[in-house]
């Protein structure tokens, strides 16, 4: 899920002037990938995302039992998470005021940081080019999972466009996991409560939306550690560059990530 498509896609045209694609030695391309807006709304993000965790963390430590309903009944829990260590909370230590005081304020600078960046993607029009996938991509998703499950990541030119599978993971992540997370969020707040209470009927009572929440928040920590993963895997020094200049460099044809960097140059050189 390594971002890595760069800017703009293929079939597009290509940027001018200082933004334009730069020649380097060995046949590799410097490319301009990520504009400021994408730059400055992902690392928002980062610090959103990694201060509702630690202070989500210190709520839940409150009360580490999950249930489905209404009521929480103290017996046969559907999950009871483990105790977590005080540097993993914010604030330091069990405090469950300060904690709602992070999430409540950090919340609303993700869901404001996001609609900003969802704006400008419908707006730009870069939300149908980069993350809709056609019908052919739809009938390459096996050969795709297949590649992906070998660790087999283009570095070349290929890298100007989303595959399929990360177009549909942040489809996911976009369309789905982040409004469950809003919504169930919402539903727990007294304040909302008092004015549109009908979400916790639609969800099945406090309690099932109090687990909706904790495993939205797990597929958001899961899509975090497999990006990270990647980005370190597919060139943690490029991909870091990418994301605080603007500019990546594609390697030459046949190029792909990991520990042995195949190269390709001629069509009669050997793999």
């Amino acid at each position: 899920m390594t971002d890595v498509a760069a800017d703009p896609p293929a079939g597009e045209q290509a940027p001018t002037g200082r933004r334009a694609d730069r020649r380097l030695a060995g046949g590799r391309v410097d490319t301009y990938r990520h504009p400021p807006l994408v730059r400055l709304t992902h690392w928002l993000n980062v610090i959103a995302v990694v201060v509702l965790l630690m202070s989500g963390l210190n709520i839940l430590a409150a009360h580490p039992h999950l249930y489905w309903g209404i009521r929480s009944t103290f017996a046969d829990p559907w999950l009871s998470t483990p105790t977590v260590p005080d540097w993993l909370l914010v604030p330091q230590g069990r405090n469950l005021a300060e904690a709602r005081n992070w999430h409540f304020l950090f919340a609303w600078i993700f869901v404001a940081n996001g609609m900003i960046y969802l704006a400008w993607m419908l707006v730009s029009g870069r939300f149908g080019r980069r993350l809709w996938p056609t019908g052919r991509e739809l009938g390459g998703v096996w050969p795709a999972l297949r590649e992906h499950a070998r660790f087999h990541f283009p570095t070349d030119d290929r890298v100007r466009t989303y595959n399929v599978i990360q177009k549909l993971t942040y489809l996911a992540m976009v369309l789905a996991v982040l409004p469950l997370m809003l919504v169930t969020g919402l539903s727990m707040s007294p304040g909302f409560n008092a004015v549109g209470g009908v979400l916790l009927e639609i969800l099945g009572g406090r309690q099932s939306a109090r687990t909706l929440h904790f495993i939205a928040a797990g597929l958001i920590v899961a899509f975090v550690v497999v990006h990270v993963g990647l980005v370190i895997w597919t060139g943690f020094l490029n991909n870091m560059r990418a994301m605080i200049t603007g500019w990546f460099t594609i390697q030459p044809p046949g190029s792909t990530a990991g520990p042995r960097l195949r190269r390709r140059t001629q069509a009669g050189d050997a793999p």
